[in-house]
């Protein structure tokens, strides 16, 4: 896992190491300067002359000046070092992601997957930041001033051995009641973001039926059971204060008893002033550096299931992986499907599609017409190399899409989908997803063959109309037409709509129709339908039921040999669909 994470830290590696080099030279400085002082005590009760004085005054000036610069280079080198971690860890995450098939997404929730991008990496940094910084100064600030403790204190420095083991098992019990409370939270912030994500996603849906009181009820809930566990376990964290107080105070109780004792009854030989001075200091030092391990400890701890959340999506690997001598090119908008069977993951108990012998001729027009669930994306979701087949072959072009190169294959597909995505930005920037460098002839002729350039002048920005995010501010039909413009733009060897006309009335679904005929007639069409209108005139229409073909032929043979496609032709006409 810390291999995995430190993979991350690459250009960053200087400011971490000089954020260790300067947290060094703080302590050092920082443990001399009792010592100093104690010897500086002890000299001006001696009775030294003001030069002397002076002296070591300014040497301690210097001291403390140098200890300062080494702070201050030490925060900033370290901040430097966790924030281009963080924003390593967050871009490799991120392009992990990206490399991810369908199949590999299914394994994460996408709440799961902000969760792990936000919350999750900011814990990962702050304990970054205090590895690099407090996890190195505390431990040496403890070692060095146990030494010098006892260096300059001797005997009076065995309060110690009763002090520190008593802190430290308190320490630990603390951290230890504390850390499953930790470890809690984390489910409950996926469950958090979810509630937070399907309510403003859906907030038109929340509203048409008036629940949100249910919504917040819900986000409450999930809101309490945060605020629940981090009560808890912050209340357990509390008692590190009182604790640290108490071992301080008994320190400085025992020091102070046994040290004037000592510096009496010596009469200064064995103990002076300065080192009773030096004592207290050193204790102080001692105390917090424990105190500093324990939050220290805490804080890996509860960055420790955020590690590993981290690290399930980086050692993630992608079901779908290039071919060691791909292919990169695609002939034609051929398709076949040989003896095809296909399930979502190993452990499925049943095909989602079995049994499929499929051949589609390049610039034909293909119907695909069944009831819900009877895998209709799931065949098409194939051909882009969406998902593997189970068993069987896909060819696109007479090759098997699994030669192919992946972005030469899916250049040469384009999907549009019934919830397809539009992306904040202008109408213009949507659409040269199809084509970066497309003009703005190309972008208005395709807009016209969509169906789309009416209403898209009818905006006072025109093609410039900002389109906020997930497309909220134009309608489904809109939404549909620029993506189907969006796709056509593209000029692919195949395009897939899959019900993709849903939302648009049979007269503007005929135009885009006649649109594709005309602007792409070479592309083989395949077009996944509710309605009969939308694919009678096509070439071939298959009818799957319960992931299996049930018949293919054109609209007058299925008419006559397909009871499923019958009864949806017989039920439409009979509501009017046609008309």
């Amino acid at each position: 896992m810390i291999k995995t994470l430190a993979k991350s830290i690459r250009e960053y590696k200087l400011p971490s190491i000089l954020t260790l080099i300067f947290i060094m030279g703080e302590v050092i400085i920082e443990v001399l300067i009792p010592f100093i002082t104690a010897d500086l005590v002890n000299n001006i009760k001696a009775g030294v002359d003001i030069n002397y004085v002076l002296k070591t005054g300014l040497l301690l000036i210097l001291m403390a000046l140098i200890s300062l610069c080494c702070g201050g280079i030490a925060a900033l080198t370290c901040a430097k070092a966790s924030a281009g971690f963080a924003k390593n860890l967050r871009s490799d995450m991120f392009s992990k992601i990206q490399s991810y098939s369908f199949a590999n997404i299914d394994k994460f929730s996408s709440t799961s997957l902000v969760t792990r991008l936000t919350t999750d990496i900011t814990h990962v940094q702050m304990s970054y930041m205090m590895i690099i910084r407090t996890a190195i100064r505390s431990p040496m600030l403890f070692i060095f001033s146990v030494f010098m403790a006892y260096k300059m204190g001797g005997s009076l420095a065995t309060s110690f051995v009763v002090v520190i083991p008593v802190l430290i098992f308190g320490l630990l019990m603390v951290s230890q009641k504390a850390m499953p409370a930790f470890r809690r939270v984390f489910k409950k912030y996926d469950k958090l973001n979810e509630s937070i994500e399907e309510n403003v996603r859906g907030m038109r849906v929340v509203k048409g039926f008036s629940r949100e009181d249910y919504e917040k009820e819900k986000f409450g809930f999930a809101a309490d059971g945060i605020t629940n566990d981090f009560t808890k376990a912050e209340r357990i964290v509390a008692i590190n204060t009182p604790l640290m107080q108490f071992c301080m105070y008994f320190n400085s109780v025992v020091i102070l008893f046994l040290g004037s004792y000592l510096v009496i009854s010596s009469g200064g030989l064995k103990v002076d002033v300065g080192q009773i001075s030096a004592m207290l200091t050193y204790g102080v030092q001692i105390l917090m550096s424990l105190m500093m391990l324990s939050m220290i400890y805490v804080m890996i701890t509860i960055s420790l299931e955020s590690m590993k959340r981290i690290c399930e999506v980086l050692k993630e690997e992608p079901l779908l992986k290039n071919p060691e001598s791909p292919e990169y090119e695609v002939k034609d908008g051929s398709v076949v499907f040989k003896n095809v069977s296909f399930k979502y993951s190993k452990d499925a108990k049943r095909y989602a599609l079995e049994d499929i012998n499929l051949e589609i001729k390049s610039g034909m027009t293909v119907g695909i017409i069944g009831g819900t669930g009877s895998s209709k994306s799931s065949l098409v979701q194939l051909i882009p190399r969406l998902y593997d087949v189970t068993e069987g072959s896909v060819e696109v072009g007479g090759i098997d899409v699994r030669n192919y190169d992946i972005n030469t294959l899916r250049d040469s597909v384009a999907m549009v989908l019934q919830k397809n995505q539009l992306f904040s930005g202008t109408i213009k920037e949507n659409l040269r997803w199809g084509k970066e460098d497309a003009t703005d002839s190309e972008i208005i002729e395709v807009c016209r063959l969509a169906q789309a350039d009416e209403f898209i002048e009818s905006f006072p920005e025109k093609y410039d109309k900002y389109i906020e995010q997930g497309g909220t501010n134009v309608s489904g039909g809109q939404k549909q037409r620029l993506c189907i413009a969006r796709a056509l733009l593209k000029h692919p060897k195949i395009l897939i709509l899959d019900d993709s006309t849903s939302a648009v009335d049979t007269k503007t679904d005929a135009f885009i129709r006649k649109g594709f005929k005309e602007y792409i007639p070479e592309t083989t069409k395949i077009i996944i339908a509710q309605r009969i209108a939308s694919v009678e005139d096509a070439d071939m229409i298959i009818v799957m039921n319960n992931g299996k073909i049930e018949n293919v032929g054109n609209h007058k043979e299925l008419l006559q040999n397909s009871e499923i496609y019958r009864e949806v032709y017989e039920q439409q006409i009979g509501g009017g669909d046609e008309a």
